[in-house]
C-alpha cells in the first residue's frame, strides 16, 4: 500500500483482498453460453473453487446474466451486436437466445447462487452499464471487484475497463475466465495488465485467508 495526498493508494492482491473492502463478480456463467464453450466442465470446476473461497469468507457475490430482448423490441446495437456473434448476415436470422426466464439465461445449476448472492441481468458487454452493480458496491463500500466467469475477450475485458474506470480495483482471477483462444487470452491479458490486478485462483484464495487469519 501506498500513500500519498491523504490517499491509500493500493498496489497488490494483498492491499485489497478481504471481504469488507472486495466483492466478486461471477460473469454471465449461465446455461446457453456454458452449452458454446468446448470444455465447459473445467471452467465450472475452476469457477466454483472461486465461488467457495469467496463464500467461506462471506465475500459479497454477485452474478451477471446476459440477456436479450425480443428482437420486435431490441434496439441497434443490441442487433448489430447480436448479428456479430450468432455469426448471421440478416437482422431477420437473429435469434435472441438469452430471453428472462428462459432455460439459456439461467445461471449454471452448480453454481446457483445462494439466498444471501444476487444474480442480476445486462443487455451490455459491461457488467456495470444498465444495472445496479456500481449503486450497490459503493452503498457497501466496496473498493475492488474480483472478476471470475466467460467469455474474457467479449465482455470480461470491457467490464474489467468499466470497474477502473468508476474508481473500483479490478481484480482478474486468470484461471477461472474462459477464452475461446490462447491467443485471445493473452492478448486480453496483456491489455489488462495496466488496469487492474491480475491473479490466479491459488493466490486469491490464499490472499482471503491471510487477510481473514
Amino acid at each position: 500500500m501506498q500513500t500519498a495526498f491523504g490517499l491509500n493508494i493500493p498496489m497488490t492482491l494483498e492491499d485489497v483482498c478481504s471481504p469488507q473492502k472486495m466483492a466478486l463478480l461471477v460473469y454471465d456463467m449461465q446455461v446457453g453460453i456454458a452449452q458454446q464453450l468446448p470444455d465447459s466442465a473445467a471452467l465450472i470446476q475452476q469457477v466454483k473453487t472461486v465461488i467457495e473461497a469467496a463464500r467461506s469468507h462471506q465475500m459479497r457475490i454477485f452474478f451477471s446474466r446476459h440477456t436479450t430482448l425480443p428482437t420486435e423490441v431490441a434496439g441497434v446495437s443490441q442487433l448489430k451486436g447480436a448479428m456479430a456473434l450468432q455469426r448471421v448476415a440478416n437482422v431477420a436470422q437473429v435469434k435472441p437466445n438469452f430471453l428472462p426466464n428462459s432455460p439459456a439465461h439461467a445461471i449454471i445449476p452448480e453454481l446457483k447462487p445462494l439466498p444471501s448472492e444476487v444474480a442480476f441481468d445486462k443487455l451490455t458487454m459491461s457488467a456495470f452499464v444498465g444495472s445496479y452493480l456500481d449503486l450497490a458496491l459503493r452503498d457497501a463500500r466496496i473498493e475492488a471487484v474480483a472478476i471470475a466467469g466467460a467469455v474474457l475477450e467479449f465482455g470480461i475485458e470491457p467490464t474489467v475497463r468499466h470497474a477502473a474506470d468508476l474508481g473500483y480495483i479490478p481484480v482478474l482471477i486468470q484461471d477461472a475466465c474462459y477464452s475461446f483462444s490462447e491467443q485471445n487470452r493473452a492478448r486480453s491479458l496483456e491489455n489488462l495488465q495496466s488496469v487492474g490486478l491480475v491473479t490466479d485462483i491459488d493466490t486469491f484464495s490464499r490472499m482471503l485467508l491471510v487477510a481473514c487469519s
